[in-house]
């Protein structure tokens, strides 16, 4: 590969190759530009430099670094590339110019973002990859996607706009604005980008966001925004914030709430969305740890996230492609007619669960055995119901409902081959990486060594019997749970409705807030008008009686009135010049 290649962003190139992409009408070639891209971009990194600032310029005294690769980027970068060519294979039977080209671009400014070398250079890259996510969920075309998608920009813009501001911050006290991490929340800036950073990684009641635009985006579009958008936010936590203790407690949270609401949502794609937070809850709490083990955890759970969530999103994306639903009440049976699709939904079922020789198996459990190794009880108790929990809506929910449980009788063809193949490509993967090492530089070693503390992460086991047995023990007592509850007729039902999440105190208080505002005007501004008005007149009326040629001060010539005023304005500033001196 030529040598300007490998210190050439590869998310410039993607972002270059999805705005050519809006342009060609050839639908052939558009699809090959989304192929060759990643692929290319993958060999760009494999060859970069680490730990050399590449593409630096200086301007208004901010000296901005464009690519720069590290330990603890790298990964990230590569599982942004990955997850953009599994996109691009999986939307191959689609003609769509504005989603592609997007959906491109928005991969490679996740990835540019997260090569960034200072924080401008990151805001620069933060905002694009909001613009060009939007339109996987404008282009479902539907009225719910507009205001969803008009309400995920906004957010996100808005997210933007704080790391900005907290940046600006950070340049007037410090006058750097290289990416290093703040050690305390107080620092200049510090809790304004940590906000921004929360906005982004859908932090409780800052999450509702994430249900609301990724099961209104097109099929697609879903798989796109699982990959980028939060996962991004989680390198920013993990570059800026390392175990900042706030973290911890944050991270617990997000793991624990969405069960309740995926166990009784009937939206499968909104059931991923809310796994979606119990997934990053566990990569923040990691974070917050901060020790090398647990943010050795981080990234690798990242990694493997990107693949086994996207590959559950394609198995719901194909699912609705062929039936038109992801409603759980309106599916079933669907493993007679799509059964390779079951197949790898449930290869991301098992793997999401941290099942043993799957992916989260080898990730979560260097989590768990970071906080455990700090003695917090209660943070180890939350993440471990948030683990059955998650074998509960992602492991055994979707797939149960989706494709076995009661038949709907919908007899529909299987995905198109190169959903399939995506599927397929993501599955292998999703199992290849929980593997013991059978063959040297292959299973889960070979993630091990390209984790931020190689040194840490080769001396951690993952496959002792302690580690295989509690989770297996976990696995069952989730799945008894779930036969018991089913056989008791009190697992929640699958039917139609709406669930409430937080935001709706704030939409329901500040649309009754609007409303009343609005109601109050209605009878009291006209009136309220109308005496402004007159008071208005009344007062210019007066000044000009006073002050005009043919005023009251006006009338008796300078040895009348304006002598009198004359006399007061000199008696008043000789009293403040006395005051002041």
């Amino acid at each position: 590969m030529p040598a300007f290649l490998a210190s050439l962003n590869p998310g410039w190139l993607l972002i270059v190759a999805g705005v050519i992409a809006l342009f060609v009408k050839v639908r052939v070639v558009r699809q090959a530009i989304s192929i060759i891209a990643p692929i290319v971009g993958i060999l760009m990194l494999a060859t970069a430099q680490h730990g050399v600032d590449h593409m630096t310029y200086e301007t208004l005294g901010i000296k901005m670094s464009f690519y720069r690769v590290d330990s603890l980027n790298f990964l990230f970068g590569l599982a942004f590339l990955i997850a953009a060519l599994l996109n691009a294979i999986y939307a191959l039977h689609t003609d769509n110019k504005t989603q592609d080209g997007m959906a491109l671009a928005y991969a490679g400014s996740a990835i540019a973002a997260t090569f960034a070398g200072d924080l401008m250079t990151l805001f620069i890259f933060w905002e694009i990859t909001a613009i060009t996510s939007v339109f996987m969920v404008l282009q479902a075309g539907t009225r719910a996607s507009y205001f969803a998608s008009m309400r995920y920009l906004g957010i996100q813009i808005l997210s933007g706009v704080l790391l900005l501001d907290g940046i600006a911050y950070v340049w007037h006290y410090q006058g750097d604005l290289s990416l290093k991490a703040f050690t305390d929340l107080n620092q200049p800036g510090a809790l304004i980008i940590f906000i921004a950073f929360g906005i982004k990684a859908a932090f409780p009641f800052l999450h509702n966001w994430l249900q609301d635009s990724y099961p209104k985006a097109t099929v697609t579009g879903a798989v796109v925004l699982s990959a980028f958008t939060t996962k991004l936010a989680v390198y920013a936590f993990a570059r800026v914030f390392p175990g900042q203790h706030e973290l911890i407690w944050i991270g617990a949270v997000m793991t624990c709430f969405p069960v309740f609401f995926a166990v009784i949502e009937n939206d499968l794609r909104k059931v991923l969305a809310y796994s979606t937070n119990n997934q990053v809850g566990f990569m923040i709490c990691a974070i917050g740890v901060g020790t090398p083990l647990a943010l050795n955890g981080a990234v690798a759970h990242a990694f493997a996230d990107i693949l086994f969530k996207g590959l559950l999103f394609m198995s719901m994306g194909a699912v609705l492609y062929r039936t038109g639903t992801t409603k759980a009440n309106e599916l079933g049976g669907l493993y007679r007619s799509m059964p390779w699709t079951t197949l790898f939904c449930l290869v991301g079922a098992i793997s999401i669960s941290a099942m043993p020789l799957f992916s989260a198996f080898v990730t979560k459990s260097m989590i768990l055995s970071a906080v455990a190794s700090t003695g917090m009880v209660v943070v180890w108790l939350m993440l471990m119901f948030a683990s059955a929990g998650v074998l509960e809506h992602s492991g055994i929910k979707i797939p149960y409902f989706a494709f076995f449980g009661h038949d709907s009788g919908k007899r529909v063809k299987e995905a198109p081959f190169n959903m399939l193949l995506a599927m397929g490509m993501a599955s292998f993967l999703c199992i290849a990486i929980g593997l013991p090492a059978f063959i040297p530089g292959f299973g889960y070693e070979w993630l091990y060594s390209l984790l931020p503390y190689p040194i840490e992460a080769a001396s951690y086991q993952p496959f002792t019997i302690g580690h295989i047995l509690a989770q297996l023990q976990l696995l069952a007592l989730a799945v008894f749970a779930f036969v018991l509850l089913q056989r008791l007729g009190l697992y929640p039902p699958e039917k139609p409705g709406v669930i409430l999440d937080t935001d709706w105190l704030y939409r329901k208080a500040g649309y009754g807030a609007a409303r009343w505002i609005d109601t109050v005007w209605a009878k009291l501004g006209p009136a309220l008008t109308s005496l402004f008005r007159s008071l208005s007149e009344r007062a210019y009326d007066r000044l000009v009686d006073t002050f005009s040629p043919r005023g009251v001060l006006a009338r008796n010539g300078v040895a009348g009135g304006m002598a009198v005023w004359t006399t007061v304005i000199l008696a008043v500033v000789l009293l403040l010049s006395y005051l002041t001196s």
